[in-house]
């Protein structure tokens, strides 16, 4: 896989610069200055006439690649469509036409001359960091069971010429970087078949980043551990498997002893045949995608640790299998979970919340700032929210602002959902103290009020990804919604 190394500089006149390609930004309609006329006027006019010609016209994403001059051996136009509508959204476009452009180039290095966008300091250090966490991220490639993949990106460094100091500018591109590589991190765990992603294997990854990071603490517990803790709910999902579960926990110790942790809890189940509830055999295989939390616990982790976030943060990972066998929970028995509540398990395809409701009770040992947990949990918040919002549920009203605005901030958006006692009432049984479903009507919200009955001792909020982890149109993880959590955690660390 592509990484790319991002370092920026300030260049006076980029025509005596020297790059395999120089990147410069235009504003339709807009006359040459600046850098972009001194380029143009190096390279013989050649700007201003693919521009006069009709050849590049500027339009949001835009590209154009002209012969470079002097120590330039390319000039890569990109438009930013016209300057009074150059919003976020824009922003966003030409970080797009940028990577098309540059992906199809067989350049190296580029310059990407990005004082030509007039902005502040404050958004000049947003733009970098959307700059670095949309070119790494678009550079991900599955290699892994592939014997020809498609062929990497060819740009390995990017240097950046803005307004801002050095310093800033390359904090700002570091920062977009790490959320970038925690992406890929939660898009290639979830990608890999189910028959090299088990609970062992997410275990190993967890090990390996704590060799990584000194600051980083991890534990496995197995499921021997996770009986004498008295997690029933979620060893009755993996009992109809031979791989066995894994509780994985990873610290990272990034602030002061005492300051509390936040806390983060990855839903882990590495394929979901349903169990004894078997679910249908076509697209069977996108079950492999339900480990899309602790994918996302996993490049969350990453991306903390390599910015150094001055926090203290706890990943939570439930990993099991769900499978049918003579072993197997069926329909209609009764568990015990760690909180000590019994669950009648009406349906073992609603297997997510049984393994996270004793993840939830263990994590109160933490005493933590707060809790968040991501599962790919209901169909049905697929239905409700389609794959561009998360569902956002919280039993506090401040956190499911701080985790919203965190998703508009890194357009990694969520919508809040309601978690009203009303739908509780369908989690009713007459056998147990609840049902692990709660009818037809509400399925994602009854899902999360099944989970908020396990989290009255903290601040907790619940993401359902289920539509927005992976696609399937092409087939892939989107690293969803690694973003939103990294953002969420750089604001609380200030």
């Amino acid at each position: 896989m592509t990484t790319i190394k991002f370092s920026a500089r300030k260049v006076e006149d980029a025509s005596k610069a020297s790059s395999a390609c120089a990147v410069l930004p235009l504003f339709k309609g807009e006359a040459l200055k600046g850098q972009a006329k001194a380029l143009d006027k190096a390279c013989g006019g050649a700007i201003s006439a693919s521009i006069e010609l009709g050849d590049f016209k500027g339009k949001t994403g835009e590209g154009h690649t002209l012969l470079g001059c002097g120590k330039l051996k390319r000039v890569l136009l990109i438009g930013c469509g016209e300057k009074k509508s150059f919003d976020r959204a824009a922003a966003r476009d030409f970080a797009k036409g940028l990577y098309t452009a540059l992906n199809h180039l067989d350049a190296k290095d580029a310059l990407l001359l990005i004082g030509e966008i007039p902005v502040t300091d404050a958004d000049e250090a947003w733009l970098l960091d959307m700059l670095a966490r949309d070119l790494t991220s678009r550079a991900y490639r599955y290699t892994e069971t592939v014997s020809k993949p498609r062929p990497p990106m060819a740009l390995n460094k990017l240097v950046v010429a803005g307004t801002m100091s050095k310093a800033a500018a390359e904090k700002a591109l570091a920062t977009g970087a790490a959320t970038g590589e925690g992406i890929n991190v939660a898009r290639h765990l979830a990608d890999l078949p189910g028959n090299y992603c088990t609970p062992t294997h997410l275990a190993a990854q967890a090990r390996m980043l704590g060799r990584s990071h000194k600051q980083v603490k991890v534990q496995i517990l197995d499921e021997k551990k996770m009986r004498e803790l008295g997690m029933g709910s979620l060893l009755s999902v993996t009992a109809g498997t031979d791989e066995p579960a894994k509780l994985i926990v990873m610290e990272y110790n990034g602030g002061k002893k005492s300051d509390k942790p936040y806390v983060l809890v990855g839903k882990g189940i590495t394929f979901d045949s349903g169990g004894i509830s078997l679910k249908p055999g076509a697209k069977m295989d996108e079950m492999k995608y339900d480990m899309g939390g602790a994918a996302s616990v996993f490049g969350t982790m990453t991306a903390v640790t390599q910015m150094n976030l001055p926090l203290n943060v706890v990943a939570v990972v439930a990993a099991a299998e769900n499978m049918p066998s003579g072993r197997a929970t069926k329909p209609g028995d009764v568990v015990t979970s760690m909180a000590g509540k019994t669950i009648e398990v009406l349906n073992t395809d609603a297997e997510g919340r049984l393994v996270l409701c004793d993840a939830l009770t263990y994590v109160e040992r933490y005493k933590p700032a707060a809790v968040i947990d991501i599962a790919t949990l209901t169909g049905a918040c697929v239905i409700a929210l389609g794959a561009h919002a998360t569902g956002l549920y919280a039993n506090q009203d401040e956190l499911a602002e701080q985790l919203l605005a965190a998703g508009t901030e890194s357009h990694d958006r969520a919508w809040r959902m309601p978690l009203w006692d009303d739908y509780t009432r369908q989690l009713k049984s007459n056998f147990a103290d609840l049902a692990n479903i709660g009818g037809p009507g509400g399925g994602s919200v009854t899902a999360a009020c099944f989970l908020s009955e396990f989290t009255k001792a903290y601040d907790w909020a619940h993401l359902d990804i289920a539509g927005s982890a992976w696609s399937g149109a092409p087939k892939g993880a989107t690293g969803r919604p690694v973003s939103l959590l990294t953002r969420y955690l750089q604001d609380r660390a200030g």
